[in-house]
């Protein structure tokens, strides 16, 4: 029986794993709208262009003229009704005002009960990161306990293999947590 031989290359399955799921978080977080206007708040609103779903940044040029506003203003004129209604649909929670040429999304100021409910949303994102990071790690952990089974790998190899994806485990929990702190912060200031 042929022994495995552990590398920095044995954990990069993980660690990508485990950094697409930061990637993930990131994304939800952004799509979370603070006081202020932020472009990202319309990542996930689709339109139909001709018969494909398409973000709205690929057929609108987005500007934000003030801090609480953003125009949105379509190549392609006939698209403004069809934006519009897709902003109107979405969970973004704010009615545009169509001047004809263009669409002007006016952030109102969070209420104390909204800042509330978004902090619970990312929390609740955060934790759904920590779970998928844990399951990562158990995938980690099943795959070299299975090739001890084998007798691939030593119990002191497992020994270290266990310890360096805890280590890459906590980096990943840890990074969610900062990202946790700095998302609350933004959402609660004035």
């Amino acid at each position: 029986m042929a022994m495995i031989e552990i590398t920095k290359e044995t954990y990069r399955p993980y660690k990508e794993k485990m950094q697409k799921t930061i990637h993930v978080l990131q994304d939800n977080f952004n799509a979370i709208r603070a006081g202020r206007a932020n472009p990202h708040v319309l990542d996930r609103v689709m339109i139909d262009y001709y018969g494909v779903q398409t973000p709205i940044n690929q057929v609108a040029n987005i500007q934000i003229p003030e801090a609480r506003m953003i125009t949105i203003t379509p190549w392609d004129p006939t698209t403004l009704k069809t934006i519009e209604r897709a902003i109107q649909a979405s969970d973004i929670g704010i009615n545009p005002n169509n001047d004809g040429k263009m669409l002007r999304l006016t952030f109102p100021p969070l209420t104390e009960d909204r800042r509330r409910d978004l902090v619970k949303t990312i929390h609740r994102y955060a934790e759904e990161s920590r779970i998928a990071i844990r399951n990562i790690r158990r995938e980690a952990l099943d795959k070299y306990r299975a090739h001890l089974k084998k007798k691939e790998i030593t119990e002191d190899t497992l020994s270290e293999i266990e310890k360096s994806i805890q280590e890459l485990t906590d980096k990943y929990i840890a990074e969610i947590d900062a990202l946790v702190v700095e998302k609350e912060k933004d959402l609660m200031e004035l």
